[in-house]
């Protein structure tokens, strides 16, 4: 069975989170780490703060379109309290 992830990461460099999806979350955050992703080339480093595994490609993409929104930061925020507060 195959897997596709909705993923969150953060940058070191301004303490932003960046949300996508993939069907490869080790080959994805790869490339992301080596700066071949455009949206997070300058924000290197960054950290893969959070991932969820998702059956099939549609449930992914909305679970990335909700983390992405007002109440899905909220969501992160509170679920990585203890993480980001140190």
């Amino acid at each position: 069975m195959s897997y596709y992830y909705t993923y969150v990461l953060l940058s070191d460099k301004d303490q932003k989170f960046y949300t996508g999806y993939t069907s490869d979350i080790e080959r994805r955050f790869d490339e992301h780490q080596k700066g071949k992703v455009n949206s997070t080339k300058d924000r290197r480093p960054l950290k893969l703060i959070y991932f969820e595994a998702c059956l099939n490609q549609d449930d992914a993409t909305h679970r990335e379109k909700y983390l992405k929104s007002f109440h899905g930061k909220m969501f992160l925020r509170n679920r990585l309290k203890s993480y980001l507060t140190g």
